[in-house]
């Protein structure tokens, strides 16, 4: 969601401070060491607030020393100790816990607040860095989708922008840059199709998470990964798309491209098209994220036409992988039931991934909270807290039984 506003571009263009202060929710994960990596290509242009990770304390003891942060935070309270040794004597703090990540993002200095967490838990931290005013580069689609009416509506009264790193919304912003005053007739979110394009359900009955965390042509952590392969990922990304450019259901439309060339685009309402291409490299989005509106240089590999003599398209087998078919199904309807999808779904792929529930008992697992949880059509954050937890609890429980 962007502010539309000339003179603000303007402004910021001429009198952008000489360094954006960065805060990194979630650095040592894939977007944010592709972050530190754009950041360590622009030195002069970045410095760094903030970095906070969940678990992997080893590399965000590296991350610290190398970027000299003013605070990290590593939420998993055993790796405290580890942590503040390793940090004590280069003037680094160091704190713990879930509520403190909603307190650094706070810090009066930073400009930007990459939320690159996986799944729900970075809605509470986005939150508190909208509260203060601050600029999002969002990663973390789970919080659009989760809460998007809360957020936007949050966003809008603090006059924060909310840019997006994901290479489709990248691209969609990127292609409506310029063109606010004319009206979009619909997106194209392209979508490479993931390991199992073309299989039948039949042949996905044996799928391993092996062969499900092989991604064709992106880099990512194993959950977003699994969502890929399942299609789901992309089912986050139409309910995020919505919220991000103020769309209806039927202006978002999901076409499978396998080359991952073309990363989205935009109809207009005279039919014209615009679309943005480029090799599958997620340091392009993030850098535009922290850029904008400038382009700068960057020494990434370039695309080559002539390398591709061929870009093809399909649409998207919706009965073998009904995660996209929910996941319109929940936007449609609305209300709660975009978080009750996305709780199954973390809870899905949580037991996937411990190779407790097969491929497809996911989108089983997932169809079956989505008719058990109740409806709230018009949720406040209380409600969608809860309604995560009634969803997780329900999702595990109906495993068990």
């Amino acid at each position: 969601m962007f502010q539309n506003d000339c003179t603000f571009e303007l402004e910021h263009y001429f009198l952008e401070k000489e360094k954006k202060h960065i805060t990194i929710l979630g650095s040592t994960g894939s977007i944010g060491t592709q972050t530190l990596e754009v950041i360590e290509q622009n030195i002069e242009q970045f410095e760094i607030d903030v970095l906070t990770a969940r678990a992997n304390a080893e590399l965000l003891i590296q991350q610290a020393l190398k970027f000299k942060p003013n605070s990290v935070v590593i939420t998993d309270e055993s790796k405290y100790n580890m942590v503040q040794n390793a940090l004590f004597d280069h003037d680094i703090k160091v704190y713990t816990t879930d509520q403190a990540l909603c307190e650094v993002v706070e810090m009066q200095s930073t400009d930007i607040v990459v939320t690159s967490m996986v799944g729900y838990a970075g809605l509470k931290p986005t939150l508190s860095a909208i509260k203060a005013g601050k600029n999002i580069a969002l990663a973390n689609k789970e919080t659009l989708v989760v809460a998007g009416e809360i957020i936007t509506k949050l966003a809008r009264e603090k006059g924060v922008n909310i840019y997006p790193i994901d290479s489709e919304h990248s691209a969609i912003f990127q292609c409506i840059v310029g063109e606010f005053h004319n009206k979009i007739e619909k997106i194209i979110l392209t979508a490479s199709g993931g390991p199992f394009r073309g299989k039948t359900r039949a042949e996905l009955e044996k799928v391993t998470k092996a062969q499900a965390l092989k991604h064709p042509n992106w880099d990512m952590g194993a959950k977003i990964t699994i969502d890929s392969a399942s299609l789901m990922n992309k089912g986050l990304e139409v309910i995020e798309a919505k919220w991000l450019f103020g769309l209806k259901t039927d202006q978002i439309e999901v076409v499978v491209h396998p080359q991952s060339i073309i990363h989205s685009a935009v109809q207009f309402q005279d039919g014209s098209i615009k679309a943005q291409m480029g090799l599958p490299d997620m340091k392009i989005p993030i850098q535009y994220a922290l850029t904008y509106p400038n382009r700068i240089y960057n020494s990434f590999k370039r695309f080559n036409f002539l390398d591709y003599s061929n870009l093809s398209f399909e649409a998207p087998d919706l009965e073998t992988f009904k995660n996209l078919k929910l996941a319109f199904q929940a936007l449609e309807k609305g209300g709660n039931m975009p978080c009750v999808l996305n709780a199954a779904n973390e809870i899905a792929v949580e037991l996937f991934l411990e190779e407790k529930i097969s491929f497809l008992q996911m989108s089983e697992l997932i169809e079956k909270c989505m008719q058990q949880i109740t409806f709230i059509k018009t949720p406040s954050l209380e409600d969608l807290i809860a309604s995560d937890q009634q969803t997780r609890l329900f999702a595990r429980n109906k495993k068990r039984a």
